[in-house]
């Protein structure tokens, strides 16, 4: 055989034992580059963590268009395109796609002291008239389909004033039917209202931060407090004179 032929071969038997062993250090478990990432072989792969999919990061809440020295009755969304939700001890919650709350760009973290915990009130010099709020319910009822009266039912900032939430986006109010044990011809019987004032106090207190409490009461105000950590009723109520739960 000649000399070339012969060396060429050599050095193909020195690639394939060369790749042999390193198979079978290796046990399989190589790991490629994606993008910058490491990436382990089927083989290799580390299982995830428990409850990872279970537990997706809350998405952001919209910013509104915040308070205004005068309103309008805003847009609802189109009648009947909404649905209520029932937890199972049949408290109402919103539509998440028509009313997923959203927060006023006037209120953060750092002016709490100078908004929503201003001693001697702060809802009140922002809340819309009741001339405007009173046609939007009217349509929101449509939305939602509600025909109840409309004095039992509420209409409700799902992120309240008191907790940073806007004043007028339609995002951010909906028509909130009575709650289980309600008395009909008695107005709203409202318990989204204490935990509200709880979370506000909360706030107020540093126990909890402002958009722990946003998020938290958007997502479902009925576990907001287990979700935080506050016992119900276990806060001193807010002594703000207009602090209240819409």
């Amino acid at each position: 055989m000649p000399a070339p032929v012969r060396g060429a071969l050599a050095i193909a038997a020195a690639v394939l034992l060369a790749a042999a062993a390193g198979c079978s250090s290796g046990g399989g478990h190589t790991t490629a580059k994606d993008g910058g990432h490491a990436k382990e072989s089927a083989h290799g792969s580390t299982p995830a963590a428990a409850g990872d999919a279970a537990q997706p990061v809350p998405a952001a809440i919209v910013t509104g268009p915040g308070p205004k020295s005068s309103y309008d009755a805003q847009p609802q969304p189109a009648p009947g395109s909404c649905h209520y939700r029932y937890t199972a001890d049949k408290q109402p919650l919103p539509d998440p796609n028509c009313t997923p709350g959203a927060i006023s760009p006037a209120v953060n973290q750092g002016n709490i002291n100078d908004t929503i915990c201003k001693p001697g009130g702060y809802t009140s010099t922002i809340r819309p008239p009741v001339n405007i709020t009173g046609k939007e319910k009217t349509e929101n009822a449509k939305s939602y389909g509600y025909t109840g009266p409309m004095g039992d039912a509420e209409y409700d900032h799902l992120i309240s004033l008191q907790l940073g939430g806007d004043p007028n986006d339609p995002r951010n109010l909906w028509v909130q039917p009575p709650s289980p044990g309600h008395v009909p011809g008695k107005g709203p019987n409202n318990p989204k209202d204490s935990v509200e004032t709880h979370l506000h106090t909360a706030i107020c207190k540093g126990q909890v931060t402002l958009t722990a409490a946003q998020q938290a009461i958007a997502t479902d105000w009925t576990t907001a407090e287990a979700k935080l950590g506050i016992a119900k009723g276990g806060v001193t109520p807010s002594t703000e004179p207009d602090a209240d739960g819409d």
